[in-house]
């Protein structure tokens, strides 16, 4: 294993051959996230490069201005501790959540458990083979939750894939009881419209709110039926989960006629989602704020009724966001970070051609109190550092690194790897440490890397598509304080106030 101690400046303009082939231009245009029957962050199927843009890769590793095929390189405040391979789930890995000593990996073929009480040596507690695109994960004390945003015959972890067209076919949420971390037992199942494609918990003493993103609605489909502008609402007894079941289904983009009210996409904004639902919520409780990156918005919104939320303000970016995919608060409610997921998850996006204002972060500030709050945009942050047209990256999953004053994430770029930023100065957005591997393939656009890197606990964790669960630690004077910070439980989806 190579180490490398210093950032690559990469100054070479990867990608211009591809480009001239028409392949990237291809990726860019198409609608980012198809929803038939598996919405959005699909496994990245492999894709021919041109030739010259292969010989422009070999050429590129020749010269040291890329990491070799898998050779890992990081910044010198980064230390890689371990890695931890797929074992018997093979399926794609996805997102990731915590509780004490645990980390719950979730994967297209089920979840994973381990106990990371020595970070550099985590131990498989539990594989749970449970299939379902894209098992988005959630735990709230012994419920673990998960996504299925995949056509199934049924709603049982035996199912099958059957065709979204099927009145009979299943897409939801699944409830476990997680008391014995060594033998999960399903509980609940609650179908939604159009499936969960991600969900969000909003959790209480006695009940835990459910707040499910799901999208691309289709008058073929039973129960995906246009327009779906909203988002369904689930409570869930803590202590009678199986009582679990929809309370209602907020509208979010109010609109006449069978498109609702949200972006209408393309052709009125190409290259634009249109917004049919959202992707992902996310909830800041202390505040009772969240945010949403709804496809062709981004929205802020009241939760002080759960089961009513309502829309503060709305924001749309017709120029550089394709589509919008996730969103963190700072921690002191006063700024947002909205992802854009341009191309899918499955195109190479980090490089010259695409440039650093698409597939990139965007940083909004809130200004103003109460309802009349509103989301001014200051500036993108995209990876300083291009990579191969051989790999799939665009900003995705991260979460806050908590230091009191300071305006700090981790975030994961697929192939583009994981990435530490800043941006207390939200126009001056800078990153601070970062942790790569090189392209899993020279040949063709082959899909992998971190799907979420998350801070918890003092360490980061990472869940890699391909090569599985990677744990790192950060050394660095302005995350250092963050060591100190203990929580019982994280889903990043639902922040916690860190100073509270």
């Amino acid at each position: 294993m190579t180490l490398s101690n210093k950032p690559r400046t990469r100054r070479r303009r990867l990608g211009i051959a591809a480009a001239a082939a028409g392949l990237l231009a291809a990726l860019l245009t198409a609608h980012p996230a198809t929803a038939t029957p598996d919405p959005g962050d699909a496994p990245a199927a492999d894709k021919e490069v041109s030739r010259s843009a292969q010989a422009e890769v070999r050429e590129a590793l020749e010269n040291g201005e890329i990491p070799g095929q898998d050779e890992i390189v990081h910044s010198a405040n980064i230390e890689h501790l371990t890695n931890i391979p797929k074992d018997v789930l093979p399926g794609t890995n996805s997102d990731l959540a915590f509780q004490g000593r645990y980390a719950y990996a979730g994967n297209y073929d089920g979840f994973r458990i381990f106990d990371i009480s020595n970070p550099r040596a985590p131990k498989t507690v539990a594989q749970v083979l449970c299939p379902g695109s894209q098992n988005d994960i959630s735990v709230s004390g012994d419920l673990l939750f998960l996504s299925t945003d995949s056509s199934r015959s049924d709603s049982s972890c035996n199912s099958t894939t059957q065709p979204v067209t099927e009145k009979s076919s299943w897409e939801g949420m699944k409830v476990f009881d997680i008391s014995d971390k060594r033998n999960p037992k399903y509980v609940a199942a609650v179908e939604t419209a159009c499936g969960s494609h991600t969900h969000t918990l909003l959790p209480e003493r006695k009940n835990i709110y459910v707040y499910v993103s799901s999208y691309s609605p289709n008058a073929a489909y039973p129960d995906c039926q246009p327009p779906h502008d909203g988002i369904s609402v689930i409570k869930v007894p803590r202590y009678a989960p199986e009582k679990a079941a929809v309370v209602g289904f907020p509208v979010l983009f109010p609109g006449e006629g069978a498109d609702g009210g949200g972006n209408p996409g393309a052709p009125t904004n190409p290259g634009v989602s249109k917004t049919t639902g959202c992707h992902d919520i996310t909830v800041l409780p202390s505040k009772d704020l969240a945010a949403g990156a709804c496809m062709g918005d981004g929205i802020l919104f009241s939760i002080k009724d759960p089961e009513r939320p309502k829309v503060i303000d709305r924001v749309q970016d017709n120029v550089n966001f394709a589509f919008w995919h996730s969103a963190t608060f700072n921690q002191d409610a006063d700024k947002v970070v909205f992802t854009d997921e341009l191309g899918g998850g499955g195109a190479a996006t980090c490089n010259a051609t695409v440039g650093p204002d698409r597939g990139a972060d965007g940083i909004y500030d809130i200004v103003g109190k109460g309802d009349k709050r509103k989301l001014v945009f200051r500036s993108y942050y995209k990876i300083p550092r291009h990579q191969a047209d051989t790999e799939n990256c665009v900003a995705h999953n991260g979460s806050l690194i908590p230091v009191k004053g300071k305006d700090i994430m981790v975030q994961a770029w697929y192939q583009g790897g994981v990435s530490v930023w800043e941006f207390t100065d939200s126009k001056r957005p800078r990153e601070i440490a970062y942790f790569e591997r090189g392209p899993i393939s020279t040949e063709q656009l082959v899909g992998g890397g971190s799907w979420s890197a998350y801070y918890y606990n003092g360490y980061i964790y990472s869940n890699d598509l391909v090569k599985g669960f990677d744990v790192l630690k950060l050394s660095d004077r302005r995350t250092d304080p963050a060591k100190r910070v203990r929580l019982d439980e994280l889903n990043v989806q639902t922040q916690p106030d860190y100073f509270d």
